[in-house]
């Protein structure tokens, strides 16, 4: 028989187990907490400034559309690549510009420009684009999306931090006409 001071196998398991478990939820608990507290705990940036500088008018010659990338105005030092944002630049003439997003608007593959055809191409479902961002031909129901810009001592910059979309929804039900035969 076993005294009471000792400690027997099965207790010294149970402890084990307990010590375990509290380890591991020790373990999920704190990016849990961390979660939910983050509304409070957070820092907020009230001067941040949503609106970047994508270079000086030098680097977007009249006429072209150029490649650009900006780093986003929230972006955390451990986002690292993930938070420089690609863009199009297309400087029609003298402070008038467009700025395209580099998302397709159909699922949001990356478009590509090619300057030979005055195109914007999507390689995933052969979606494209006209040089201004309007719809030419494929799956996309709209242009490119465009970010607002302005001009401030020579200097391009956009209001980034949100990604520019419509606020429309792309379903719709309510054109749905009865006389129509189904589709086969």
């Amino acid at each position: 028989m076993t005294q009471p001071d000792e400690l027997s196998r099965r207790g010294m398991l149970m402890k084990l187990g307990l010590l375990f478990n509290a380890a591991v939820g020790t373990i999920l608990a704190v990016p849990i907490m961390r979660y939910v507290l983050s509304p409070m705990i957070r820092e907020r940036n009230a001067g941040q400034d949503p609106w970047v500088a994508l270079g000086l008018l030098d680097k977007f010659p009249p006429g072209q559309t150029r490649f650009a990338t900006y780093r986003h105005p929230s972006a955390n030092p451990s986002d690292g690549e993930t938070a420089n944002i690609p863009c199009w630049v297309r400087h029609v003439d003298g402070e008038k510009f467009q700025v395209f997003a580099i998302n397709c608007a159909h699922l949001g593959c990356p478009v590509r420009w090619f300057p030979q055809s005055g195109l914007f191409m999507c390689p995933c479902h052969g979606g494209v684009y006209y040089q201004d961002g309007s719809r030419a031909s494929g799956p996309p129901e709209r242009g490119l999306f465009e970010y607002r810009y302005k001009v401030e001592q020579g200097k391009l910059l956009i209001q980034a931090g949100e990604m520019p979309t419509t606020g429309v929804p792309t379903a719709s039900l309510t054109n749905i006409s009865v006389k129509r035969p189904p589709c086969a």
